[in-house]
């Protein structure tokens, strides 16, 4: 079996349990989330009534655990993430689909970026070891064990205030409208800055610290010295020797990393209460919003599920030796 089919077939088989694992979610927490729901709004409701919300959220009590489990892949497959008692009776999908775009161009940007200039600048750092670059070492490995969220406290603390330009909190100034405006384009860029700095940081010094130790060990290599008895300029046996071989452990650790990556940004959303999925999920967990945080997780291990698949292709190309398994 080819590598390719081999981590289909994982990944499918980890998507099927996280999906299974989700079902379950609400079904094991402690207390009742429907009778909680019918306590928050404080309403006068008939049996029927609550027969209803129960087999709206999926726990009909005459039902089967394994006919409601089926039923609940049948929902998913037609895109159908329940009904969020927070916003009830918005569905969850509508709920997601207005916080995802702020969580995915805060992650999707600021991991790239990080991923892109930690591994350039730690390529140099290891390339030319004992220069003004390898210098920033011990700063990047102080940085690199700063968790995230605190870090953004530290700049809400530092950076922000009545006169400062970056805003403590939010994802756009009160009174904007949400819309393809370049009011509203420019109130969103100025309040991701911070948040989005934060993550650069934290997320951009492991990668220096990683690729820096991987060109050390690499340019001692032969086939990096015979490169260089042959005359190739130095950019070449850089970038085409050393730097491609050092970059296959960068890439394993950047699809293994990528659920603590997810994880601090949803943390760092909390803290700048930022309108991504992280702080939806905050709100969800305060409400006890049971369904919103089912399709959150799922949201979250999906994605992050995709992204190692990705970077398991990037690494198949980057290394034929994974193409000749069998």
């Amino acid at each position: 079996m080819s590598y390719l089919v081999k981590r289909v077939v994982f990944y499918l088989f980890t998507a099927w349990a996280a999906i299974t694992i989700n079902f379950f979610i609400p079904r094991l927490i402690p207390g009742d989330p429907v009778q909680a729901l019918i306590t928050r709004m404080r309403g006068q409701m008939t049996s029927d009534a609550v027969n209803a919300l129960y087999v709206l959220f999926g726990l009909d009590k005459n039902e089967s655990l394994i006919s409601q489990y089926f039923k609940y892949w049948g929902q998913l497959f037609h895109g159908n993430l329940g009904v969020s008692f927070t916003f009830f009776p918005s569905e969850v999908s509508e709920v997601i689909g207005q916080s995802l775009p702020w969580t995915l161009l805060l992650v999707g940007i600021t991991t790239v970026i990080g991923f892109l200039i930690g591994t350039t600048l730690g390529t140099l750092a290891g390339w030319r070891r004992g220069s003004w670059v390898d210098a920033v070492i011990p700063v990047t490995t102080f940085l690199s064990s700063i968790p995230y969220f605190w870090l953004g406290l530290i700049a809400i603390a530092l950076l922000t205030g009545p006169d400062s330009f970056f805003p403590a909190s939010g994802g756009f100034d009160t009174g904007v409208v949400p819309s393809w405006t370049w009011e509203f384009i420019g109130s969103a860029i100025q309040h991701s800055i911070l948040p989005a700095i934060t993550i650069l940081i934290s997320s951009m010094a492991g990668w220096i610290l990683s690729m820096r130790n991987m060109m050390v060990t690499v340019a001692s290599e032969d086939y990096v010295t015979v490169a260089h008895a042959k005359g190739l300029p130095e950019r070449r046996v850089m970038v085409g020797y050393a730097a491609r071989n050092a970059l296959l452990p960068n890439v394993s650790g950047f699809a293994l990393s990528l659920g603590f990556i997810v994880g601090g940004t949803l943390l760092v959303e909390i803290v700048f209460s930022y309108p991504g999925l992280g702080y939806q999920l905050f709100q969800a967990v305060g409400t006890k919003d049971y369904p919103l945080m089912q399709g959150i997780f799922l949201i979250i291990t999906l994605s992050v599920l995709l992204a190692n698949f990705v970077a398991d292709l990037a690494y198949m190309l980057l290394d034929p030796r994974t193409r000749r398994e069998g």
